[in-house]
């Protein structure tokens, strides 16, 4: 059972560490029981005041992690407690090298193809071809959501990643969890897939720390990110303040 969640600006969170998240998606996978997890950061809280699908399928997700630096300084801002930043694609590192260890399978959904078959790769050469259950890319129509499905439970993976834009992953992984209901974690990772195959840079861990990861990326992809951050970032400031101060 999961803890209580703490409620934020709309959405909610669990308060674990990076290593009480795994622990529970061990204990979940040998217990042959689901996890579907998502995280929270700037973006996807200031998307979520106005898209009620997407705050739903986020809140009524089984675990919920800080990803961003930036809520977790607004919990902490808003006297919450906030063990540490989880972020997505570290959780995804730390659990496909824990899948390795204990003989789980891992399914890949999303990005192009030349990226996740290149992720592939990348694991079946570091942790052996017993890992990876499949991989798809995430070019497909409404209409084969339901085949995407059927390979996925076809291919009887403990954890299923999707590297998918947001909403759609989330609402993707909602709408399709009791479906995927002997799949034991599910977790939405968005850009993730293109990091870990090499075909774009994280920030460096110090700008990390710093909160400035989403400036890294704004000068990486400034066509498709300058609304996301320069809009984004002030909106959910002034959420954050709004919520301290009641005004």
């Amino acid at each position: 059972m999961m803890e209580v969640k703490i409620p934020l600006l709309n959405s909610f969170y669990n308060n674990l560490s990076m290593k009480e998240a795994m622990a529970l998606v061990k204990k979940a996978i040998d217990n042959k029981s689901q996890i579907h997890h998502t995280v929270i950061n700037a973006a996807k809280v200031v998307a979520l005041q106005k898209d009620l699908q997407l705050r739903k399928s986020v809140n009524e997700s089984d675990l919920i992690n800080l990803d961003g630096q930036a809520v977790v300084w607004a919990a902490k801002f808003l006297n919450k407690p906030a063990k540490e930043r989880v972020s997505g694609i570290d959780l995804m590192v730390n659990l496909v090298e824990m899948a390795s260890n204990h003989n789980y399978k891992v399914y890949l959904l999303g990005a192009k193809e030349e990226v996740v078959s290149k992720l592939s790769q990348i694991y079946t050469e570091k942790y052996g071809e017993n890992l990876i259950a499949g991989y798809r890319n995430g070019y497909f129509s409404n209409e084969d959501e339901h085949l995407v499905i059927n390979d996925i439970v076809a291919t009887k993976p403990d954890m299923l990643f999707v590297a998918i834009s947001s909403p759609k992953k989330e609402n993707f992984l909602y709408k399709y969890r009791n479906k995927l209901e002997n799949v034991s974690f599910i977790m939405g990772v968005g850009g993730s897939f293109d990091v870990l195959a090499g075909y774009t840079k994280r920030a460096p861990l110090w700008m990390q720390n710093l909160g400035f990861e989403w400036f890294y990326r704004l000068i990486q992809e400034p066509k498709r990110m300058w609304k996301r951050y320069l809009i984004g970032n002030p909106k959910f400031i002034f959420l954050v303040l709004k919520e301290k101060f009641r005004f």
